[in-house]
């Protein structure tokens, strides 16, 4: 996603604009009462949580990868297995991430495009069936009925 040839990274502001909207997506996830599953999920101080989604996002973005820099490929769904996740899950990430993107006062067009991008990336999260579609869709070889 580039606005005359400049990455989101640039657009929302480098890495000051990535710090602020890590932050207040985090103070989102620290304080809003309907996204208490996700937050169950996090550590009790979400500074480890800050300092890694900045990283990962100033790469996702467009600017410097640190975070490969810093821990390799991100592998973000192997590294998120271990927590069950389901669509409540992705809502709720979803909520906090809607609502910085709100706060960070972009170009609405940009801030679309953005949270179209972080749906795509927060529905591949998903790992626990929730549906009959969904336990199709994990079968590795369909069965015999």
């Amino acid at each position: 996603m580039t606005t005359q040839n400049q990455t989101a990274y640039e657009i929302i502001g480098g890495e000051e604009g990535v710090r602020r909207l890590v932050d207040i997506f985090y103070d989102y996830m620290d304080d809003l009462d309907e996204v208490k599953q996700i937050r169950s999920l996090h550590a009790r101080s979400l500074k480890a949580s800050r300092e890694k989604l900045f990283l990962f996002l100033s790469g996702w973005l467009g600017g410097p990868d640190l975070y490969i820099q810093k821990y390799g490929h991100p592998m973000l769904r192997r590294r998120h297995l271990p927590f069950s996740i389901g669509t409540q899950e992705r809502d709720e990430w979803m909520h906090c991430m809607k609502k910085a993107l709100t706060d960070m006062q972009l170009d609405p067009e940009i801030e679309q495009q953005l949270v179209k991008a972080f749906m795509q990336t927060a529905d591949h999260m998903r790992n626990r069936p929730e549906h009959d579609a969904d336990q199709a869709d994990l079968k590795i070889m369909p069965s015999k009925n």
